[in-house]
């Protein structure tokens, strides 16, 4: 019998030993070495970038809030209320915690039954501002649209109320050009501000007051560090720094004369600018007609919008600053002064006034408004009267280069440089705007018509009522300005803009001046004045220039029958003073579209003004008929056949 052979068996033992032993020290040094990544990961994250988890760790429980700044108020130089911050409540989106944002937004217009144009509002917001974790979906949520949403809040995690300020315009129409509004930033405005200090910010000026002092009025960013939960819920604050208020503006001008003024010119379309002479503050300013401003603040319709737009009286035209007309016979004090200046006339030299004006080897024949003429006419009477015929041949004697040098003087062609958007420069025309323009020659016929104010000239209300207080103050003059007082709330501290008293016009002899305002008195004290009958029983002197633009060129017998033309032809009315002449303190430059003759339309709300300024009263005596010897509305402006 063989005996059993047990060393392969012991072979294969010791191999598979071998083979374990291996495997083992293999997946030893396999956890050592993950052991020791883990120990280095580690390593890194609590020593090396320690500072930097630390933070974010500090970041999700704490979170820093931008906080808007009140807006600052505007008041009229009286102390009323004109731009006031009111508590409202807003329906803000974290758009880093809300996803998705659009399905969101479908369902939050369900509930709140929201319109198209707020939510095409928020949609261009989060296209310009998408970097904003935080944006406004509606700046106003109404009570019942708070109560809603609170019920359902839970629905919508990211989306939370914010009470703030929101603005609004007591009695919006007298105001709506002149202080303007403010609307939802958009990306041009962007482009244009220090968008770190509007972080917090949803609105910004976009026309008038609110724009030009806009970095005034808005104020400074302030910031909030919070504790919030897992959830993103403010537990408690923890720092904060408050943001400064945006300063209050205190304007220069009267509501009550604003008010007036407006009032004054009813349904009619026009503008009306008050000035201070002596200051350049502007009492009244108002453009007819006006519209409200409050819908723009969050966002008005896109049908409302396109109403106002579409309105053919265009209620959004500032016809004060941007409006553009021929001045007629308003410009007529202006050209006198510089006839007498530049030696061409004297104070009682005569020109014959035969109805009509011809120009040598001309067949073309300038008329007069008065087809009898007014016989011998020397300056104060040609101011009086308005006579044509007389400031056609100063205007051919004097000449189109000396008369746009002068004219210039008094801010015609040039803007006023007032502290509101917008403004138009106007236009005085010369020889070489004309080539530049329409590439044809300057005629004689243009100086004749520019020397009536026809022809190319247009002038701004704002810049009548600016010539009007240089020539009250006898060539000096200070810019335009709305704003009064800039006061800082939190110290009330009240700092008033300088503007620089300048002398722009100077006359060889100061006499001059006296002789050009006293022809200015005669049409409203005289007894041949076109407009003497409006000055009547008036305890105080004052000088006024009527004026009647011609829109359109008709045959003289028909712009002779009103009836017959049609009320967008009918002539512009316009009517100028100072008052009182000894001591101005108020110029007023009145125009009514379409209004017909200046001395019957827009003299009578001149008065009502200057009564109301200087009396406070507001509305004039009731003025007896002076004797016919003219007709009441004749203001000259007639142009070539």
């Amino acid at each position: 019998m063989k005996a059993r052979r047990k060393p392969a068996a012991m072979a294969n033992l010791r191999h598979s030993v071998l083979v374990v032993n291996r495997r083992a020290l293999f997946a030893g040094a396999g956890m050592v070495l993950l052991i020791l990544l883990l120990l280095l990961r580690l390593g890194y994250l609590q020593i090396i970038k320690a500072d930097h988890y630390a933070t974010l760790s500090q970041n999700n429980r704490l979170k820093v809030i931008a906080v808007a700044p009140p807006r600052g108020l505007i008041f009229s130089r009286e102390g009323e209320l004109l731009a006031d911050n009111r508590p409202s409540f807003a329906l803000v989106l974290d758009t880093g915690k809300v996803r998705p944002i659009d399905a969101t937004v479908a369902e939050l217009r369900e509930l709140l039954q929201l319109r198209d144009e707020q939510l095409e509002t928020f949609r261009g917001e989060l296209r310009s501002r998408g970097r904003v974790n935080e944006l406004t979906l509606i700046s106003r949520l109404t009570e019942r649209q708070v109560a809603v949403f609170s019920v359902n809040a839970h629905r919508f995690p990211g989306v939370r109320i914010d009470a703030r300020l929101s603005r609004f315009y007591p009695d919006s129409r007298y105001w709506a050009h002149l202080i303007g509004y403010i609307g939802r930033i958009s990306e041009q405005d962007l482009t244009e501000i220090d968008a770190a200090n509007y972080r917090a910010s949803t609105h910004i000026g976009k026309t008038g007051i609110e724009r030009t002092y806009e970095r005034i009025l808005h104020g400074s960013v302030g910031y909030r560090q919070v504790e919030v939960n897992a959830q993103g819920r403010e537990l408690r604050v923890l720092e904060e720094t408050p943001p400064r208020p945006g300063h209050d503006i205190y304007l220069t001008v009267d509501a009550s004369l604003q008010r007036l003024a407006l009032d004054a010119l009813g349904d009619r379309r026009g503008a009306i600018v008050a000035l201070e002479p002596a200051t350049g503050a502007v009492l009244a300013l108002v453009s007819t007609p006006s519209y409200d401003t409050n819908p723009f603040v969050d966002g008005i319709s896109s049908a409302a919008y396109a109403a106002l737009r579409g309105a053919p009286d265009r209620p959004l035209y500032n016809r004060a600053l941007q409006g553009l007309y021929p001045p007629g016979s308003t410009i007529k004090p202006v050209f006198a002064l510089a006839g007498l200046d530049g030696g061409y006339r004297t104070p009682t030299t005569r020109t014959p006034c035969p109805g009509w004006y011809q120009l040598p080897d001309s067949s073309r024949i300038y008329h007069d408004w008065e087809h009898s003429g007014h016989g011998q006419v020397d300056l104060k009477r040609a101011l009086a009267e308005s006579c044509d015929v007389y400031f056609y041949a100063l205007a051919r004697d004097i000449g189109i280069t000396r008369l746009v040098t002068f004219a210039r003087q008094f801010g015609f062609g040039v803007p006023t440089g007032i502290d509101l958007p917008g403004e138009s420069s106007g236009l005085f025309p010369s020889p070489e705007w004309k080539r530049k323009t329409h590439d044809q020659p300057w005629y004689p016929g243009d100086t004749l018509n520019v020397g009536i104010g026809q022809g190319y000239t247009l002038v701004t209300p704002l810049q009548l009522a600016f010539a009007t207080a240089v020539l009250a103050r006898r060539g000096h003059a200070i810019t335009p300005h709305v704003a009064g007082q800039i006061e800082d709330p939190l110290v009330r501290v009240a700092v008033e803009p300088h503007f620089e008293d300048r002398l722009v016009v100077r006359l060889r002899a100061e006499e001059h001046w006296d002789e050009a305002i006293a022809g200015m008195e005669e049409v409203v004290h005289g007894t041949r004045g076109t407009a003497r009958r409006t000055a009547a029983d008036a305890t105080y002197r004052y000088a006024g220039k009527s004026g009647t633009a011609q829109v359109f060129t008709l045959a003289q017998d028909l712009a002779q029958r009103t009836d017959k033309v049609a009320a967008q032809l009918q002539d512009h009315a316009w009517f100028i003073a100072f008052a009182p002449v000894q001591d101005p303190q108020i110029a007023v430059a009145v125009l009514v579209e379409h209004g017909g003759g200046g001395s019957s339309v827009a003299a009578p709300i001149v008065r009502r003004l200057l009564d109301h300024h200087l009396l406070g009263a507001s509305a004039p005596p009731d003025a007896e008929a002076a004797p016919a010897t003219l007709p009441e509305d004749a203001d000259g402006g007639a142009m070539a056949e």
